[in-house]
């Protein structure tokens, strides 16, 4: 038999649940507080937070100096073959049989003269047309200091022995009051701009040359896109003042231009001409090349080969050919 009545014995159940729950909700209270739960935010979402495993590269300007310090330039080395007893990747400098690979040994470099006589004896041994053109062909310096350029030019060239049978045709742009003068003066007749210009874009006339005055440029924009390079320009000398020494120079003048940013390939003479005419005017040509050298800078021409149309190139000295400055300040004097 118990002591207590049914009654009085709930009450030391329900004190020790009292307990039990305040000691739950004291830690859970505990818990949100250490976790820094916001307010409003229900305990049972997910607290897991994000981790982040790398760290932000922080972007740096590169300073110029600083690359071009690092740039290391790749310079050319500049073998001196002149003291070795061979050629350096080759078996000799020179051949002892008349049969050989020509990769294997250095490449001849002759005189201009020998040259010449060189190219006059494979057209006779290989029975090939005597009155064939000769050309050449020149490898220029072109390069500046600081990765500058020289410009590709044109220029026109008096030969003292022309090769060619017929003048070239020339056309000039002048005043109508210029028109007259210009007839009395020299055989070529001279257009006036408005009366030949449309001949021109219809095909109904061509030249080889087309030269002007000064004032007549602005009337002749028209043309720019038909004639392109032979529109008149200063560089070209086509355009000028004097007429009469500017129609000397392009009735009977040869024209070269730059190819391919430094090599010049043109014609200079035919075979069948005397050897000292062709030597006289590659002369003339190389020495209207070497005018446009800056004056600060060494040998222009890099490599100087002539050939004609039928035979092999054939390396020689440009050094040879070129006029000395002894003799050119005798002629100046």
């Amino acid at each position: 038999m118990s002591l207590f009545s049914p009654g009085q014995t709930l009450f030391p159940v329900m004190a020790t649940c009292t307990r039990t729950v305040w000691k739950v909700l004291a830690g859970c209270q505990r818990q949100l507080l250490s976790t820094g739960v916001p307010a409003g935010v229900s305990p049972s979402a997910s607290r897991t937070l994000p981790v982040r495993t790398f760290a932000a590269l922080r972007w740096q300007r590169k300073e110029k100096n600083a690359e071009e310090e690092k740039e290391v330039k790749k310079e050319k080395k500049v073998i001196d073959d002149k003291d070795r007893h061979k050629p350096y990747g080759k078996t000799a400098w020179v051949p002892v049989d008349d049969v050989y690979v020509i990769r294997y040994y250095a490449l001849p470099v002759h005189a201009a003269t020998n040259a010449i006589e060189m190219l006059k004896n494979f057209q006779a041994l290989d029975f090939t047309p005597p009155n064939q053109p000769v050309y050449i062909d020149l490898k220029l310096k072109m390069q500046l200091e600081k990765k500058k350029k020289i410009d590709p030019f044109v220029s026109t060239v008096h030969l003292p022995h022309p090769f060619k049978t017929e003048l070239n045709k020339v056309v000039v742009f002048t005043e109508v009051k210029k028109k007259q003068q210009q007839r009395n003066e020299s055989d070529d007749v001279c257009f006036d701009a408005f009366l030949v210009r449309f001949q021109i874009l219809d095909d109904k006339i061509s030249a080889d040359f087309y030269i002007a005055v000064p004032d007549i440029l602005p009337k002749l924009v028209p043309l720019k896109n038909k004639l392109r390079k032979k529109f008149p320009k200063n560089k070209r000398g086509t355009v000028g003042i004097n007429i009469p020494k500017m129609l000397e120079l392009f009735k009977v003048g040869h024209e070269y231009l730059v190819e391919s940013d430094c090599y010049v390939r043109t014609q200079i003479a035919t075979l069948n001409m005397p050897s000292d005419h062709i030597f006289s005017n590659l002369q003339t040509v190389l020495a209207d090349v070497c005018t446009h050298r800056p004056a600060d800078m060494g040998p222009f021409i890099e490599r100087s080969i002539i050939t004609s149309r039928t035979s092999e190139a054939v390396w020689f000295h440009s050094e040879d050919v070129l006029p000395k400055p002894a003799e050119t300040a005798k002629e100046s004097s």
